[in-house]
């Protein structure tokens, strides 16, 4: 239990003082990928309140049972007016049910699917196209209707297959690592982090029993050690996740073809992130450069047409 104090005329509440401040830190990253994205301030301003509206909604209703616009006004802070036309309309970021994305499970079969494994389970050689054991087949199974080749320029592009004669694909990696400003790999920002932070607020809260959740840093890292670990750990991430999800797997419903009330799946999982501050980066990375500003000068006849519209008119009388 905290207590507040006084500070002057002003009382101060530890915990909302260091809710902003972990709140300061936890969006900082995400005004980075909104200035990039070219959302505005203005966007995000409503954004935040339409979502706030609607969380508070859901846990007024599952307090009191009911709906009361007006405790979500209290709870908010904001006008009754504004709660009941947020929520009279549509909310357009009801999110679809979350899964696994796409690429990743696609992967996860290659690995996986007897029918796509060598002898020794080992992940064998596709042909890119085929209506069985190919990259096509793969696809239409796992891809969630992605059309083959938009699958296929993305595995490539994360280098996570390699294109061998004849039209066959090599699995590189297994798993795939969404990178660039794009819709996937943003997609992939707000369920990864939405994950996370569901996890450690779960155990800030202490209301079940707390979700694993470690860390392992240091703070003064040799630099000529950075692409040393960074493979190290690749290697040993990419080999512990393959064996979570090997659990995971067991951990299925069995869903029975003859019965219509089979059990619902609870969504579960395990994710590994390796973190570095940018400052600490030692090298730039080859291919990036820094645009220099342009220094721009006036010209003679320009700085002779300023002059002249700076002298004062002379009136003859």
């Amino acid at each position: 239990m905290t207590t507040k104090r006084k500070t002057g005329d002003r009382t101060i509440d530890p915990l909302k003082e260091a809710t902003t401040i972990a709140l300061s830190r936890v969006i900082d990253p995400l005004l980075d990928l909104m200035l990039d994205a070219g959302v505005t301030v203005r966007e995000l301003n409503q954004l935040i309140r339409e979502r706030a509206v609607r969380n508070a909604t859901r846990r007024v209703v599952r307090d009191t049972g009911r709906e009361s616009r007006s405790r979500v006004a209290i709870a908010t802070g904001l006008p009754r007016s504004e709660v009941a036309k947020i929520l009279g309309s549509r909310d357009k970021l009801n999110p679809a049910r979350r899964g696994q994305h796409p690429a990743r499970r696609v992967l996860a079969a290659w690995y996986e699917d007897s029918r796509c494994l060598t002898p020794t389970g080992d992940p064998a050689v596709l042909p890119i196209f085929g209506r069985r054991r190919s990259f096509e087949h793969l696809v239409s199974i796992y891809g969630s209707g992605i059309p083959v080749r938009a699958m296929l320029d993305e595995l490539t592009r994360i280098a996570a297959v390699e294109h061998l004669p004849n039209q066959k694909l090599l699995a590189k990696s297994r798993v795939p690592i969404i990178t660039g400003l794009n819709s996937s790999a943003i997609a992939m920002v707000g369920e990864r982090g939405a994950d996370l932070l569901e996890t450690m607020t779960n155990n800030v809260r202490r209301k079940s029993v707390p979700l694993f959740e470690a860390t392992a840093v240091v703070s003064d890292a040799d630099p000529a050690m950075i692409g040393v670990i960074q493979r190290e750990i690749n290697q040993q991430g990419s080999s512990f996740v393959s064996s979570v999800n090997s659990l995971l797997n067991r951990s299925r419903v069995k869903r029975s073809r003859a019965s219509a009330n089979s059990a619902v799946g609870c969504r579960l999982g395990v994710t590994v992130f390796y973190f570095q501050d940018q400052n600490s980066s030692a090298v730039v990375p080859s291919g990036s450069s820094v645009r220099r500003r342009i220094n721009l000068r006036r010209t003679v006849d320009e700085r002779e047409t300023i002059t002249m519209q700076k002298e004062p008119t002379v009136s003859k009388e």
